[in-house]
């Protein structure tokens, strides 16, 4: 077996024959034409070359000693990998009876000797073409097979990165969890450490809990605070506030941070006023359980250094300053359906709320009487100082 480098397009030719002078000159005029010329001069010679070399195409004699190229050409076409190759039939015997066993093992042209030179080149330059169009869609289908792999792979990683987040919001708020999911290079640990930064804050509790808790059956104090956490929790998430904690039948929730937003002020109002609605939706069915309950809502902004705190099993994200302390005395002081909110908190919320005027509040652990106004969405707005 030899081999003669060159080619057009890169394309290889495999010549069999028994016969030296045959191969000679059918491996000359390949070769004058550019193309790269392995030769084999029996049937088991050419089952090796075409495992090794992958031929683009074959010009096969009939009549050799050992393997005739009818089964040769049945074994080229046994093995997936070349069962495509194109083969030509070259023999000297009667065309029309070759033909037909020819066609039957598997061979896709023939040509008879003496070769015609123009013949050849002809039948060689078409099937070399219907070749290069089966390697085309075999290299689309691999390369579609590979992007059908990569896409499950990325779909299955999203699924999982969705599953993933679905239980971290479960624990967390749904702005730390993905800044955890999405956590890259330690960007998202950093933004986690402690830092100031303005928030609003939002302290809500449950009016007469403690004397419902006290006589109802705890399997009943558990239902009614499902029932409420899921209402307040939905708009929480709404309003995209950021769920510090929960305080048995209270929260605390704040906004611009971790995640700075616009309007942050207008935001927690507008979903205390809601948290009202929702709650007053609620207390229909309370009442007709017989259960004297009202919700009280605290609201004011101001700095706060907020960050992860705990040890390394467990950490909590939260705020810890004068204004979370005056969100929760305010909260205090408000009675069932009273959103009571700081001046300052209201005047940067802008127009757009109804408030009443309750003057100045002193409240424990805060230094200074603080105006305080009475949120409600069709009361006329006071000005705020």
């Amino acid at each position: 077996m030899s081999v003669t480098e060159g080619g057009p397009a890169g394309r290889s030719i495999l010549v069999v024959d028994d016969t030296p002078n045959n191969l000679k000159l059918l491996a000359d005029l390949l070769e004058s034409q550019g193309y790269r010329v392995t030769t084999a001069d029996c049937g088991e010679a050419c089952l090796k070359a075409v495992e090794l070399e992958s031929p683009d195409l074959v010009l096969l004699d009939v009549m050799m000693p050992d393997l005739n190229g009818y089964e040769v050409c049945k074994r080229i076409r046994e093995r997936d990998a070349t069962r495509l190759t194109p083969i030509v039939l070259v023999t000297a015997l009667d065309a029309k009876e070759e033909r037909v066993k020819g066609i039957e093992a598997g061979a896709d042209d023939f040509l008879s000797k003496p070769i015609n030179r123009p013949e050849l080149m002809a039948r060689v330059r078409s099937l070399l073409r219907i070749k290069e169009l089966h390697d085309t869609v075999h290299a689309q289908a691999k390369e579609l097979a590979s992007f059908n792999q990569q896409l499950e792979e990325r779909v299955q990683e999203q699924v999982g990165r969705i599953e993933r987040m679905s239980e971290l919001k479960r624990f967390l708020p749904p702005q730390i969890a993905e800044l955890i999911e999405r956590d890259d290079g330690g960007v998202a640990s950093k933004q986690l450490e402690p830092h100031r930064r303005r928030i609003v804050v939002v302290f809500l509790d449950l009016r007469g809990f403690t004397a419902f808790a006290g006589a109802e059956e705890p399997e009943e104090v558990m239902r009614m605070l499902s029932e409420f956490h899921s209402a307040m929790g939905a708009l929480v998430w709404k309003h995209e506030g950021t769920l510090d904690r929960y305080t048995g039948d209270g929260m605390m929730v704040f906004f611009n941070d971790p995640v700075e937003i616009q309007d942050p002020e207008t935001r927690a109002l507008r979903m205390a006023l809601e948290m009202q609605a929702a709650c007053g939706e609620l207390q229909s069915d309370w009442d007709r359980r017989g259960y004297d309950l009202g919700l009280g809502i605290g609201v004011s902004s101001g700095h706060a250094t907020i960050g992860a705190i705990g040890f390394e099993k467990r950490f909590d994200y939260t705020a810890i300053g004068t204004v979370t302390n005056l969100s929760a005395r305010l909260c205090g002081e408000a009675r069932a359906g009273q959103i009571l909110v700081t001046g300052r908190c209201l005047a940067a919320a802008g127009d757009g709320f109804g408030a009443e005027a309750l003057g100045e509040l002193e409240l424990k652990g805060i230094p200074k009487p603080v105006p305080v106004f009475n949120l409600a969405p069709e009361a006329p707005a006071d000005p705020a100082p």
